[in-house]
Order: C-alpha cells, then sequence, then structure tokens
C-alpha cells in the first residue's frame, strides 16, 4: 500500500454536498485565507478512521499525501504523522518534526496547524531550544505564525510558560483574526494552569490587544474580572 490507497479510499467517500459547505467553512473565495482550496466533502471522524488505518505507511508516502490538493488529504496525513509521533522515539520524533517543517506551506488552515503542531512541533521541542518558534512567530506565513502559538500547548500544560508568553508578546499586535483566536486561546490555557500569570500579562497587553484575543482570553474569568479587562 501507498499514498494512493489512501486517496482511493478517501475519494470514494467524496461528498459534494459536504463539499460545498467546507468550502464556504473555510473561506475559499478570492481574498479570504484559505483562497483555493479544494475539498472532497468528507467529515473529521471518517478521515481519523482512515488514518487509523494506513497510519503504517512509510514517512515518504505519508508525505506525498501530505501535498495533495485536497485539504481531507492533507489532514489525513497529518493525523497520521500524529499517530506515528506517540509511539515514535526521539530520532523518529526528529523525523516527523523536520518533515514537519519543511513542508508548512502545505499546512495551510487553521485546523490542519490545530490537528499537528502541538503534538509534532511543540512536544519535540520540550526539551529543546525554541528559536524556531520565533522564527516562525515572525514568519509572513499565517500559517507558520499559529504553528508557533499552538506549538506551545505541551509547554502551557507543563507549567511551562515563558516561551508561550514570549511568543503572545511578539503576536498580541498580528493583523489576522486567526492569530488573535489562537493567541487568545493559549492565554485561556495558561490562565487555566495559573490565573495569576495570566492575570500579569492582560494587565500590561489588555489595553492593546485585539478585541478577540482578549475576548478569548478571559472566557473563563469569573463576569465581574471579565468585566473588568474587557473594559480596561
Amino acid at each position: 500500500m501507498n499514498h494512493t490507497s489512501v486517496q482511493y479510499v478517501l475519494r470514494d467517500m467524496a461528498d459534494p454536498e459536504i463539499a460545498d459547505h467546507s468550502k464556504r467553512f473555510f473561506k475559499t473565495g478570492k481574498g479570504e485565507y484559505g483562497e483555493g482550496d479544494r475539498f472532497l466533502g468528507i467529515r473529521v471522524p471518517r478521515i481519523r478512521k482512515v488514518a487509523r488505518r494506513f497510519a503504517h505507511l512509510p514517512l515518504d508516502e505519508i508525505e506525498h499525501l501530505l501535498h495533495s490538493v485536497f485539504h481531507e488529504e492533507r489532514l489525513c496525513a497529518l493525523i497520521m504523522l500524529v499517530l506515528k509521533s506517540k509511539k515514535a522515539d526521539s530520532e523518529q520524533r526528529k523525523r516527523l518534526y523536520d518533515l514537519y517543517l519543511n513542508n508548512t506551506k502545505y499546512i495551510n488552515n487553521w485546523d490542519l496547524v490545530d490537528t499537528s503542531a502541538e503534538h509534532i512541533v511543540g512536544r519535540y521541542l520540550e526539551n529543546k531550544d525554541r528559536k524556531i518558534l520565533y522564527d516562525l512567530a515572525r514568519s509572513e506565513n499565517l500559517w507558520e505564525r499559529r504553528i508557533a502559538i499552538m506549538s506551545t500547548f505541551p509547554f502551557i500544560r507543563a507549567n511551562d510558560f515563558y516561551d508561550p508568553l514570549s511568543l503572545a508578546e511578539i503576536l498580541v499586535s498580528d493583523g489576522h483574526d486567526l492569530i488573535h483566536k489562537a493567541v487568545g486561546w493559549m492565554l485561556r490555557e495558561i490562565g487555566n494552569q495559573e490565573r495569576r500569570t495570566e492575570e500579569l500579562f492582560l494587565d500590561r497587553h489588555a489595553p492593546q490587544m485585539p478585541r478577540t484575543m482578549l475576548r478569548y482570553a478571559v472566557e473563563k474569568f469569573p463576569e465581574e474580572r471579565r468585566q473588568y479587562y474587557l473594559n480596561i
């Protein structure tokens, strides 16, 4: 079996009605963030099932699938990489990490990033130098910037907030709504772990934060405290 075997299975599941909905949901119109992306029309649980079935494929075959013009095939490839990462030793994790960063132009929508970045990039960097995340955060590529902040999820779970907060400072003035949401989400996760740390960040940055970012960040605050930051 190879990547064409996966494509055969996925394309047999295609549903034009779902595909039309996905094109609108993922903003594929001219000038939108997903401009020109193509969809088969397959629900995510079915894609995950196919990914588990073919997770044994070698990395070069999964990389071929990641280069597909169809969104669902790229998502399936990324899920397969995540499945491999969960059983990988340090050498294999490095190969997954390198493959991922060499193919960021194919990881080109928020669901693709959010499915994979924390597992492949974040977990690999847990005990390593994280300079690459700062390079990604300063990228002109929207999806590389989202990869940077979404990769910090494992650090936050481990109560390691330095890099997530430093990256949030870089991205706090970003112009794109999808970065606002991602940074706000990570700040909220920091608050779930340690509320005072998030509040110290908000005390410094809330007046300049985009509204969407701030709303995400304070979503789980007590109402009085939430209103305080929203009206600061």
